[in-house]
């Protein structure tokens, strides 16, 4: 019998799930400190958790522990890196809770411009304050949606009821595709100057710790209304602080540094404060235990991994060439630019090819930071699928002497909806990453790491000479050159490596000034 511990309030349905299998003995207590359960329970094979913090000094004290299965999408919470390091797999149930969480958006929205809150106690204190509640309708307001996943979505079909002008932001969906969900594509900066209720729906990132920030706020509408339900640490609140008074700015709360008692430190600015209760319904709790059951059996029985958000490197394959997949997608999509992606086409040669699967998911978290590396193919598929971008993985030949490489083909829109494909091929030398190929221009042989310069031009003479001047100009050395020539094109790449980064107007001086087809500054 494999012992799981369930150290949380959850719906009984997972223990019942697991109890009706046969293999499992279910110890769900919900009252008695963490600590002291895994004292008690050192034999527990797997942890089903909500918000509890799994940390390495749990992990370490559970010598049995196989398996650590959130009850929920977000897994901030477990130290998913050291579960990795002692064998441990950690899944999740995403999804589960997505209408609770979407659900909650608008009962705050209805709940602040109606002034419920407020008019109920008003009303119990024998008060009849009906001239001082006036509020307002939701009804033909204008919406922004930053982040458009699984809650997002949900968001904006609730509101449709209401007549609502919907904008979205996310930089991983097209536009067209935003626009098939009903929802108008906008910018950051179109959203928080022109929507009346702001509801932000992204995960808690380096790209997205402060993204709600000072030149954001102070472009929000007199009156408008911020809703965060998602994380805390996305909104600079010290600059909704600044702007509150002045704007008459209203701000709808259900998440902080930790899920605890004791001050908030937005007490002061939060119009509505939750106990992070999105995700508390029956319905999402119920969702939740049960997909976790199921998961945990689908994972021990049948030996599904699909689930799991910890990958470890698969046996036959050499870390390097994960890391290689990664970094010939960052580099490509730079090159690309953030163009829509229709198209993706992968080549595997050599060994690599029977892990497609696993070095898909390093290239998508190459081309979207976003997207977690430790996520598992099935997240990577959906997220290609949601975004309206085709997935083709090329039969290869190793007849073409290509050894263990990935070629890599995007297929951009051009904002006049032509397409245009930017390709690379690449391969490990040494244990060194090594970019063979870019577009027309082949053997090229440079390492990608660091600051480059490319620099795409119709060849002629002096051109290396006029960028090498712009760069010393600058105080600007050049490490490596590559200058490959295509005669069937009559196209020169320059590729310089850089010791510091040049700045936009420096690459945009070298572009006039040799007449480039483009120059581009990576870094990798």
């Amino acid at each position: 019998m494999k012992k799981v511990l369930i150290p949380t309030k959850l719906d009984r349905v997972a223990a019942e799930l697991l109890a009706a299998n046969g293999g499992y003995e279910v110890i769900q207590d919900a009252k008695t400190p963490l600590p002291e359960l895994v004292a008690a329970h050192p034999d527990t094979h797997a942890l089903i958790v909500r918000s509890e913090k799994i940390q390495a000094e749990t992990i370490d004290a559970l010598p049995q522990l196989k398996v650590i299965v959130r009850a929920g999408a977000g897994y901030d919470t477990i130290d998913i890196r050291h579960a990795r390091v002692k064998g441990v797999n950690v899944m999740n149930t995403p999804g589960a809770n997505s209408n609770g969480v979407a659900e909650e958006v608008i009962a705050l929205i209805l709940a602040d411009a109606r002034h419920i809150i407020r008019a109920d106690r008003s009303t119990r204190e024998g008060k009849w304050e009906k001239k001082q509640l006036m509020g307002r309708e939701l009804t033909g307001k204008t919406v922004g949606i930053v982040g458009l996943g699984h809650i997002g979505r949900l968001v904006a079909k609730h509101l449709k009821g209401f007549d609502n002008r919907i904008l979205g932001y996310d930089p991983l969906i097209a536009s067209d595709r935003v626009r098939d969900m009903g929802i108008e594509p906008a910018t950051l900066e179109e959203i928080f100057s022109r929507a009346d209720f702001i509801t932000l729906h992204v995960p808690l990132m380096d790209s997205t710790r402060g993204l709600v920030n000072e030149a954001l706020i102070s472009q929000m509408k007199n009156g408008a209304t911020l809703i965060n339900c998602a994380r805390y640490g996305i909104i600079d609140e010290d600059a909704f602080r600044k702007f509150k008074a002045e704007k008459n700015l209203r701000y709808l709360n259900d998440v902080y540094p930790k899920d605890a008692e004791g001050d908030k430190p937005n007490a002061d600015i939060a119009d509505i404060m939750m106990p992070h209760l999105g995700a508390n319904t029956f319905e999402a709790n119920f969702n939740a235990a049960r997909m976790a059951a199921e998961e945990l059996i689908d994972l021990d029985v049948k030996g599904d991994l699909a689930c799991i958000v910890n990958r470890d490197i698969p046996a036959g394959l050499e870390r390097s060439y994960s890391e290689l997949a990664y970094t010939l997608a960052n580099l490509v999509r730079q090159i690309s630019g953030p163009l829509p992606i229709k198209l993706l086409e992968t080549s595997f040669y050599g060994d690599l090819k029977p892990f497609q699967k696993w070095l898909l998911v390093s290239i998508l978290a190459g081309i979207w930071h976003d997207f977690d590396p430790y996520n598992d193919v099935k997240a990577g598929m959906k997220l290609l699928e949601e975004n309206g971008i085709r997935y083709i993985d090329r039969d290869v030949s190793d007849q073409k002497g290509y050894g263990n490489s990935i070629t890599l083909d995007i297929t951009v829109e051009l904002p006049d909806k032509s397409m245009k494909l930017y390709s690379v091929r690449g391969t490990v030398t040494e244990g060194i990453q090594t970019v063979s190929r870019i577009d027309e221009f082949d053997r090229l042989y440079f390492e990608p790491k660091g600051v480059t310069l490319f620099c795409l031009y119709n060849d002629r003479p002096g051109v290396i000479a006029t960028i090498a001047r712009r760069l010393a100009d600058a105080g600007i050395n050049i490490e490596d050159m590559r200058n490959p020539h295509n005669v069937k094109t009559h196209r020169s790449l320059a590729i310089l490596r850089l010791n510091i980064a040049p700045s936009a107007n420096l690459v945009a001086d070298i572009k006039d000034a040799v007449k480039a087809d483009s120059v581009i500054s990576t870094f990798v």
